[in-house]
């Protein structure tokens, strides 16, 4: 009798090619594939290693203008006018693993991109490739299929120096195709300008420009919500704004050469730390830091010679050494500044001492929401915790998720198909309340929305959430999308973070089940329902009309790997109040005016 174990010797072992490797881990190399329906899919990280080679010639004093041009089917174009890739390496520069100018620090001092390896991610994943450098008269250019060459050319050129790329993906890696949503890229666009001032950049023929940089990207998204003039410095290697709004919690972006770092790191704690103690200087006091930054909104890039990030995408800055240094700077410029404008220096004092007195205030409202919270149950009610949380060290932190969800019968279809690992599950009851308007007191009185936030651990900081994605579960019918609303209210009136820095999703859910005996379909839209009828021979239609109704074992592939999501997104922080107050607000006749003009 023959064992049937697989035999493990020399034969299985197998060494890849660099570009082999990337094309069988893409997700190494550019995260999430996607098919462009998502701001962090694959085309628009690889879209942003090619604009990041083009934005470190602007760096370094070469090219004051980037153009990028891009179709609906995936198709890209990016033109920058540094100095051209060196001709005679410019194949080896988007096909060979660690070349490049970016080791060389004479070159390049402070790159973006990723060492020799972002252009050649691009190559690699694309059906084709092509690259053209021009440098003082004269051309290269190489054309690639699938990350291998397949001829090149070269010759005269009456062109600007600079180069080229032009790129359209793999369908084998891509099985879906991409369509570029233009909107995702325009706010990365933004950013590069706002980051880079006097550089030029077109996206498809709209023009970007900054000429006061960060400063004109707080006013950009927090407009006339600043309570006084934006405190603004830069120099060399760091660059900053901030100042006070009326808002809860406190926003900040954050970059690092050029990468905007949604997740922060230790240079966006640093800038925090500054202006804690900054303040606490000038003033001679001992302010918390939480009265300091309520409703605060400010801005940090900063340069550094040899960054660490926590992922390849590089969402989390890890140098530590930068600390210190931050803090110095920042300390020192804030407390000359406060003390050369004494008028503004009196508003950020007034409005930190108006935090503390609402703290204090807060304190016994707290004490008597714990307290009766701590009666109700050991556990919070409603919630149907997981195994893995966000910010856990287990690999599986960044994939936790909870539904809030309403009523028990949609947590009964939810519950035993769930992933009680990943996926924590909290149970509405009714319609939570409208904050619009409300104080934060409101919160505390307020069972339900006071559960919430302590299942999402969120009450003193966004540093704590439990969950990775928080997933809106509500029925596809009127009073679904009204408990939608009020719960996106809740979120952007009192925790504008957690949306800002793309926590919130609502989960898409079938409208309609067409099937025959032989084949199911789950369908979303009515265009997918008339076409589901088409298609099956005797069909049997069924109209869901709440979550409850959908079966355990259907309900499966919804909360799986086919879960549709939409992330709830905010294109400016200055527009979140409008909207609040037209949609939220107490304006009765405006919104029944628009709904009636707008009625279809």
């Amino acid at each position: 009798m023959t064992s049937s174990k697989p035999v493990y010797d020399e034969s299985k072992i197998k060494s890849l090619s660099s570009l082999e490797h990337i094309r069988l881990r893409p997700g190494m190399y550019i995260g999430r594939l996607g098919d462009g329906s998502h701001a962090e899919d694959g085309i628009y990280i690889l879209i942003k290693e090619v604009v990041d080679n083009a934005i470190d010639e602007f760096i370094m004093g070469h090219g004051q203008r980037i153009e990028i041009d891009t179709d609906a089917e995936g198709r890209v174009s990016i033109r920058d006018y540094g100095r051209g890739i060196p001709l005679g390496k410019v194949v080896e520069c988007v096909s060979r693993i660690n070349t490049g100018a970016k080791y060389n620090d004479d070159v390049f001092q402070f790159s973006v991109g990723l060492n020799g390896v972002g252009t050649k991610a691009v190559n690699a994943l694309s059906d084709n490739f092509t690259v053209r450098s021009v440098r003082e008269g004269k051309f290269k250019e190489a054309f690639f299929e699938h990350g291998v060459l397949k001829r090149e050319r070269d010759g005269a050129s009456d062109e600007e120096n600079g180069t080229f790329v032009s790129f359209e993906v793999d369908r084998e890696v891509f099985p879906n195709g991409v369509r570029i949503k233009e909107e995702f890229l325009r706010k990365r666009i933004q950013y590069y300008s706002y980051l880079n001032k006097g550089l030029t950049l077109k996206l498809n023929g709209e023009t970007f420009y900054s000429r006061r940089g960060l400063k004109d990207l707080l006013v950009a998204e927090v407009g006339d919500e600043v309570l006084y003039e934006p405190i603004y410095y830069r120099d060399k290697s760091i660059e900053f704004a901030f100042s006070h709004t009326t808002s809860y919690g406190e926003n900040f972006f954050s970059f690092v050469n050029g990468q905007y770092t949604n997740d922060g790191g230790t240079h966006l704690s640093a800038f925090r730390e500054a202006i804690l103690k900054a303040i606490n200087v000038y003033s001679k006091k001992s302010f918390q830091g939480q009265d300091v930054r309520d409703g605060i909104a400010g801005c940090i890039a900063v340069k550094v010679k040899d960054p660490v990030f926590e992922s390849q995408t590089k969402n989390k800055l890890s140098n530590t050494d930068i600390r210190q240094g931050i803090i110095n700077t920042v300390k020192t410029v804030i407390v000359d500044f406060l003390h050369k404008n004494e008028e503004l220096a009196k508003k950020i004092l007034d409005k930190v001492t108006f935090n503390e007195k609402i703290r204090k205030e807060l304190q016994a409202v707290k004490k008597e929401a714990r307290e009766k919270a701590r009666k109700v149950a050991i556990k919070i009610p409603g919630l149907r915790d997981c195994k893995y949380h966000f910010g856990d060290r287990s690999k599986h932190g960044d994939k936790s998720q909870i539904f809030l969800t309403e009523g028990q019968s949609a947590l009964g279809s939810m519950v035993s198909c769930r992933s009680a690992e990943t996926q924590a599950l909290f149970a509405l009851r009714g319609k939570p309340l409208n904050v619009f308007g409300l104080k934060k007191d409101a919160l505390y009185k307020n069972a339900e929305l006071y559960n919430i936030m302590k299942a999402l651990d969120i009450e003193d900081t966004l540093e704590n959430l439990r969950y990775n994605q928080v997933i809106l579960a509500t029925d596809a019918d009127v009073d679904g999308l009204h408990i939608r609303n009020l719960l996106i209210t809740f979120f952007l009136h009192y925790f504008e973070e957690l949306v800002t820095h793309g926590h919130l999703y609502i989960l898409e859910t079938p409208l309609y089940r067409v099937r025959n005996k032989k084949e199911t379909h789950y369908c979303y839209t009515d265009g997918e329902r008339d076409k589901a009828l088409a298609k099956l021979k005797d069909p049997e239609l069924t109209r869901f009309k709440g979550l409850g109704e959908i079966s355990p074992k259907e309900f499966g592939a919804f909360m799986g790997d086919d879960m549709r999501l939409v992330q709830v997104t905010v294109d400016h922080h200055a527009d979140i109040k409008t909207t609040l107050r037209f949609y939220m607000g107490n304006n009765t006749p405006e919104r029944k005016t628009y709904i009636m003009d707008n009625l279809i």
